[in-house]
C-alpha cells in the first residue's frame, strides 16, 4: 500500500475525531452539569438574553453530536464501519451540529425591528 492524499485525509479525519468529540462532549457537561451557559446559542460571540432558556438545547445538540463521533470512532477501531460509511456518518454528523447549533443561534437571537425616531 502506498501512501498517498487520500491515505493522509483519511488519517487526518480519522484523528480529527477525537478532539471533535471531547469538545462536543466538553460542552453538554458544562451546560447540564455546570449549568455554564456562557456558549449557549451565541450570535457573533454574545449570548441571547435568556441563555438559560435555550441551554436544553444546545446541550442536547453536542451531546448526541459527541456521542455519535464517540460511536463512530469505536465503530472504526471495532472495524466494523467501512471507509465510505464512518466518513459518511463523522462528516453528516459534524454538518448537521453545524447546522443545528446555527438555527439556534438565530432562534435565539429574535430580529427586532428599530424604533423609528
Amino acid at each position: 500500500m502506498a501512501f498517498d492524499v487520500s491515505i493522509a485525509l483519511t488519517w487526518i479525519l480519522f484523528l480529527a475525531l477525537f478532539p471533535i468529540a471531547f469538545y462536543w462532549l466538553r460542552r453538554a457537561w458544562r451546560i447540564l452539569v455546570r449549568q455554564n451557559y456562557s456558549e449557549v446559542a451565541l450570535k457573533r460571540g454574545e449570548p441571547p438574553a435568556d441563555p438559560r432558556r435555550f441551554a436544553p438545547y444546545a446541550a442536547a445538540i453536542n451531546l448526541v453530536g459527541g456521542l455519535i463521533i464517540v460511536g463512530n470512532i469505536l465503530g472504526i477501531l471495532a472495524g466494523a464501519l467501512e471507509y465510505q460509511v464512518w466518513s459518511a456518518i463523522a462528516g453528516s454528523t459534524i454538518w448537521m451540529k453545524f447546522i443545528f447549533d446555527f438555527i439556534l443561534s438565530r432562534h435565539a437571537h429574535p430580529i427586532v425591528p428599530k424604533k423609528q425616531a
